[in-house]
């Protein structure tokens, strides 16, 4: 499983004819899952993004965690981190969830955030649709997990 968490000011997703969803301060989290990752995959990941000292206060100085700052965050389904591109010039999806698979650990994903953060704090993109998304990413910060990449 693969994230790309981006600190952000705001964001936005939306896809044509469904109503836009749309975050202030907090996580843009573009998760991509790979077909041979599992449940632990999930928890190893959602541990690292609860617990990064990465977010701002208007009241305090230093950097805290989602939980302590009680930030927004938006998940958007990604399954092109997962490209290879080591043989030619066109990406290789080997490695990717089937679409299937794909949707049961974004579902799962979602559920366990929700239940391990504030629900109501969680939004998601729109699941195999293309998507347009806006973002204003506060730094610019990004960090990318890798939960095959432990170190």
């Amino acid at each position: 499983m693969r994230t790309v968490v981006q600190r952000v000011l705001n964001s936005c997703v939306s896809v044509n004819g469904k109503k836009p969803r749309s975050i202030n301060y907090g996580l843009v989290l573009f998760v991509g899952f790979s077909s041979d990752d599992s449940e632990n995959d999930i928890k190893w990941s959602i541990k690292k993004i609860l617990q990064m000292k990465i977010l701002s206060t208007k009241n305090k100085s230093g950097l805290f965690c989602i939980k302590e700052t009680q930030s927004e965050i938006l998940v958007i389904s990604q399954f092109t981190l997962l490209a290879s591109l080591k043989k030619g010039k066109n990406p290789s999806w080997h490695k990717a969830a089937s679409s299937e698979n794909a949707i049961l650990l974004y579902n799962h994903f979602i559920n366990m955030l929700k239940r391990d953060y504030l629900s109501e704090k969680v939004l998601q993109g729109y699941f195999g649709d293309n998507m347009q998304v806006q973002l204003t990413n506060d730094g610019p910060f990004t960090i990318l997990l890798d939960s095959k990449n432990k170190n």
